[in-house]
């Protein structure tokens, strides 16, 4: 009788990312405004025209700084660092309201169809990436933590990192229902199969009197 074989190691769940429609559209407008601007001011030069009165104040303003006064330094460094921050947003994935969940694991004993033609490394849950957003888990884990009995009112909060939990007891030991809590939620936290499962962190309190 042979062992059975250790689980598989998950594989690192990849971020959904933001397609980000809205902000490029209005980038393009911009750009497309811009050289518009551009375009018909050298055509009016060249036309013989004079320049547009920003284009001269720019010029004047080009005209009484060079490259190694302190102001240019300054602004080429404000400029640098603008250029930097839009850079690091543009390449982060986004949607931080949502938290990755793991994909499903194939059945024991079960053979992917795909390994057994020879492409190995692809089950049936290849490229399956499921997500939920954090006011949904919040909802969730807020009906889990009413259901533990002395709680009278709580208030959930899912971060990337941690959760959250404010509760209200009119009834019990406080250490009691923070034990309860802290075991209905890692139960809660578990059945929402997340990738990074949040750390909790709970608060409890007395009711006050008039509300008890």
């Amino acid at each position: 009788m042979t062992a059975p074989a250790p689980p598989a190691p998950r594989r690192p769940v990849r971020r959904f990312r933001s397609a980000r429609r809205l902000p490029a559209a209005l980038l393009a407008l911009a750009l497309l405004a811009a050289a518009g601007l551009l375009l018909y001011d050298l055509a009016a030069v060249r036309a013989g025209r004079p320049a547009l009165q920003w284009r001269r104040a720019v010029a004047d303003a080009l005209d009484r700084y060079a490259p190694a006064d302190p102001e240019a330094l300054v602004a080429a460094g404000v400029l640098a660092a603008v250029g930097a921050v839009l850079m690091l947003l543009a390449l982060a994935p986004g949607l931080r309201r949502i938290l990755m969940m793991l994909p499903p694991e194939p059945e024991p004993g079960h053979k992917p169809a795909a390994e057994a033609a020879g492409d190995a490394g692809r089950g049936p849950a290849a490229g399956v990436r499921a997500g939920i957003g954090r006011r949904d888990a919040a909802r969730v884990l807020r009906d889990r933590v009413l259901e533990v009995p002395g709680v009278r009112s709580a208030r959930v909060r899912v971060r990337r990192r941690r959760i959250a939990v404010a509760a209200t007891s009119h009834f019990r030991e406080l250490d009691d229902v923070r034990a309860d809590l802290e075991r209905v939620l890692a139960a809660g936290i578990g059945e929402l199969a997340l990738a990074r499962p949040p750390h909790p962190r709970v608060r409890v309190a007395r009711a006050a009197a008039g509300k008890r």
